[in-house]
C-alpha cells in the first residue's frame, strides 16, 4: 500500500481503498483476484469511457482481464427505474455470475447505479468502485451507499452494498471540467466542518492548490476526507447514529438540486455548498455557533467559486414553502420529524433529531428573498 492508502474496517468485510497517480496501475496488476471468468462488466458513462476507457481496459490487460462496458448517458437523470432495468437486463444478458465483480467507473451516479445494480442483481453480486471524479473519490464511492432518485427526491431508492475495493487514482482529477472540480471540493469541504477545524485551516491554505489538481494537494485531500469517511462508516455502517453527520448540507442541499431539476442548471456539489452555508446561518440564528463561522464559510465558499446563498446557486427561483415539503419527503425524516445536523462551530457539527418547523419555515423565507 502506498502512504495515501486507507482501509475501511468493517470486520471481514473491510476492504482498501487505493488512492494515488498510481492507483489503477496497481490494480491492474492484482485484478485477476476479482474476476475469475477473465471478463469485467464496467459500468460507465460515455463521457468517462472516452476519456479513460483506455486507461482501464489497459490496466485490466495486465491481468488478462477483457472489459466489457455497459455505457450509460451523463447525468443525474440516469439514476432512474428506466436505467437501472436496462443495465441489469444487460448484466443478465452476459449471465453475470455472483462471483463476478461487477466495477463501477465514473461520478457518483455511475457509482449509485452500478452499486445498487449489483446490490440486488441475483441478490448480491460484489463490485468495485474506481471512481473518476473528486466528489466521487472522497465520498460516495466510500461506504457502500447505493441507490436511484425517484420524482419525489434524491436517493430514496436504494441499499447499502459495500465494495470490494474502491480504486482513487488521482490522475483523472486533472481531466475534470472546473466546476465538477469545485463541486467535488465542497464533499472535500464537509468533512473539514464536521468534524476537523485543523483540515479546514488546511483547505483555506491549500484549496486553490486542489481546485488546480496539484498532484500532492489533491491526494492529501482525497486522503483525509476518505480517512475521515472510513472511520465514520467503520462505527456506524447502516447510518443509525453518527454517519448521519455525512449528510451535514445535505438536507437541505437536496431540496434544492430536487427542485431544480437534475437537468444539470446546479450540481450537486454545488446545491450541497449552499446547503452547508445554509445549516451553519441557521445554526447561527438559533445561537448554536458564532456568526463569525457562517461568514468565515460564506468567504471560503466564495473564494472557491461556490455558492453560498440561493442567489448565487442559480437554478431559481425558490420558494421556502416548496424546499420544506422537499425536506420533509428527505429519507432521514423519522415520524415526521426533519432531522438536521447543524453545527456548533467550524469542525463541530451535531444531529438534530428534531428540526423546528415554525423556525425552519421562516428560515426559509429569507433565504429565498431576492
Amino acid at each position: 500500500m502506498s502512504g495515501h492508502d486507507l482501509t475501511v474496517d468493517l470486520g471481514d468485510r473491510s476492504y482498501p481503498i487505493l488512492i494515488g497517480p498510481d492507483a489503477l496501475d496497481r490494480f491492474g496488476e492484482n485484478a485477476g483476484e476479482y474476476f475469475p471468468r477473465g471478463t469485467a462488466s464496467v459500468i460507465s458513462d460515455r463521457t468517462v469511457w472516452g476519456l479513460h476507457g483506455k486507461a482501464l481496459t489497459d490496466a485490466l490487460a495486465a491481468a488478462n482481464v477483457a472489459v466489457e462496458p455497459i455505457l450509460i448517458e451523463p447525468g443525474e437523470a440516469q439514476k432512474s427505474f428506466a436505467e437501472l432495468e436496462r443495465v441489469l437486463d444487460a448484466l443478465l444478458e452476459r449471465r453475470t455470475e455472483r462471483g463476478d465483480a461487477v466495477i463501477a467507473f465514473g461520478g457518483g451516479v455511475a457509482g449509485d447505479l452500478a452499486g445498487f445494480a449489483s446490490a440486488i442483481l441475483k441478490r448480491g453480486t460484489s463490485f468495485i468502485q474506481i471512481p473518476t471524479t473528486l466528489l466521487a473519490q472522497v465520498d460516495s464511492s466510500v461506504g457502500g451507499k447505493t441507490g436511484i432518485n425517484t420524482a419525489r427526491g434524491k436517493n430514496l431508492v436504494g441499499a447499502f452494498h459495500q465494495p470490494k475495493l474502491v480504486v482513487a487514482d488521482t490522475r483523472f482529477i486533472a481531466t475534470l471540467p472546473g466546476r465538477e472540480r469545485r463541486g467535488g471540493y465542497a464533499e472535500v469541504l464537509k468533512y473539514a466542518l464536521i468534524r476537523d477545524a485543523g483540515f479546514f485551516d488546511w483547505l483555506e491554505a491549500k484549496g486553490q492548490d486542489v481546485l488546480a489538481a496539484e498532484p500532492e494537494a489533491v491526494a492529501e485531500a482525497v486522503h483525509r476526507s476518505a480517512a475521515w469517511k472510513a472511520r465514520i462508516v467503520a462505527e456506524d455502517e447502516r447510518e443509525t447514529g453518527v454517519r448521519a453527520l455525512l449528510n451535514f448540507g445535505h438536507t437541505f442541499g437536496h431540496a434544492a438540486e430536487a427542485e431544480a431539476g437534475y437537468d444539470g442548471g446546479v450540481i450537486h456539489g454545488e446545491a450541497v455548498a449552499w446547503g452547508m452555508a445554509a445549516a451553519t446561518r441557521y445554526s447561527a440564528r438559533l445561537g448554536l455557533c458564532a456568526e463569525d463561522a457562517a461568514d468565515r464559510l460564506a468567504t471560503h465558499l466564495s473564494a472557491h467559486g461556490l455558492p453560498h446563498s440561493l442567489q448565487t446557486l442559480g437554478g431559481g427561483p425558490y420558494v421556502a414553502e416548496r424546499l420544506m415539503q422537499r425536506m420533509a419527503d428527505d429519507k432521514k425524516v423519522s415520524g415526521g420529524r426533519i432531522t438536521l445536523i447543524l453545527t456548533k462551530g467550524l469542525g463541530e457539527a451535531f444531529i438534530e433529531p428534531d428540526a423546528d418547523p415554525g423556525a425552519l419555515a421562516t428560515f426559509l423565507e429569507d433565504e429565498t428573498k431576492p
